[in-house]
């Protein structure tokens, strides 16, 4: 089967970059809030991202926003509610464990979501796939098990955990997406569901951590968060996708997972830590070369 004609793919590279720029920021950004109520932040990143999104998509869509947000579906809702789940895990995850761990942990949507379609849709994983599941497992057991002999409390196990819990829903929410009526025959319009999302997860967050009472300083990092890191750098994905393979995006996505760690490391002087670093090497490489081999099997098959 041949692969749709990638238009510009220098445009989808830059794209690309460019959103995997804006979502490292978050770990940087959450360790620097004053502000601790996970629900707090949630709230305040979620009203941020769902505004930031309404307007773009009043701009581009003009009269037909709101008929945009009906058309979506039950699956759309399902797809929205499990982004909301992710908004809430990440933050939780990096209220308990380290940012290199959340971010590497997350990196394994990629694989997580090419199991659920082999269970879900019946879809074939090549060999070299199956085996950079097996390499990422063997740096998930590492940060695990390293991460709960160091970690008599349970936080960090339990931060793992829920840093895990957000590729499971992103796969989750990949499937539900896979349904979402398209338009005159084309690619769904997925923008209404990141809106939904946005106010999935302010809602439930504004309940329990009422009364707000964040500094004014934390709510422009948070607008910051909600508007750049989030709303932004998911529209820039769904601008590079027709430019981009499957694989491509993937591999540039690993962006976010590197420089993540980083800025916390350079902002804060967060340190990575050994269970991470060993753990991690394992999870990047299988990413990287699952990504390679997929990119030239779909280069052969052109």
């Amino acid at each position: 089967m041949s692969n749709p004609v990638v238009r510009n793919r220098r445009t989808g590279i830059l794209l690309m970059l460019a959103a995997g720029l804006c979502w490292s920021s978050g770990g940087i950004i959450v360790r620097s809030l004053a502000l601790k109520d996970i629900w707090e932040i949630v709230f305040w990143r979620s009203l941020f991202m769902g505004t930031f999104v309404a307007a773009l998509l009043i701009a581009l869509r003009g009269r037909e926003a709101m008929a945009r947000v009906r058309a979506v579906g039950v699956a759309g809702v399902v797809s929205a509610a499990c982004l909301a789940g992710q908004i809430y895990c990440f933050i939780i995850a990096l209220s308990l464990t380290s940012t290199a761990n959340t971010f590497l942990l997350m990196s394994v949507s990629p694989l997580i979501t090419a199991l659920f379609g082999m269970a879900f849709m019946g879809e074939r994983l090549r060999w070299f796939t199956w085996c950079a599941i097996g390499f990422a497992l063997a740096g998930i057991a590492i940060m695990f098990g390293n991460g709960a002999a160091l970690d008599a409390s349970g936080r960090g196990l339990l931060g793992n955990l829920f840093a895990l819990a957000v590729p499971c829903l992103y796969a989750c929410q990949i499937l539900f997406a896979r349904r979402v009526g398209g338009r005159a025959g084309g690619a769904p319009d997925l923008m209404p569901t990141l809106l939904l999302a946005g106010a999935f997860a302010a809602l439930p967050a504004a309940l329990l951590g009422w009364p707000v009472d964040a500094a004014p300083c934390d709510i422009g990092l948070l607008a910051l968060m909600g508007c750049v890191q989030l709303g932004l750098g998911c529209w820039m994905m769904t601008l590079a996708v027709p430019h981009l393979r499957t694989a491509e995006m993937g591999l540039l996505a690993l962006t976010e997972t590197i420089l993540a760690p980083l800025w916390v490391w350079l902002g804060v002087g967060e340190s990575p830590g050994s269970s991470a670093l060993a753990g991690g090497a394992c999870i990047l490489l299988a990413l990287a070369a699952n990504a390679w081999l997929t990119l030239r099997a779909e280069r052969a098959d052109c």
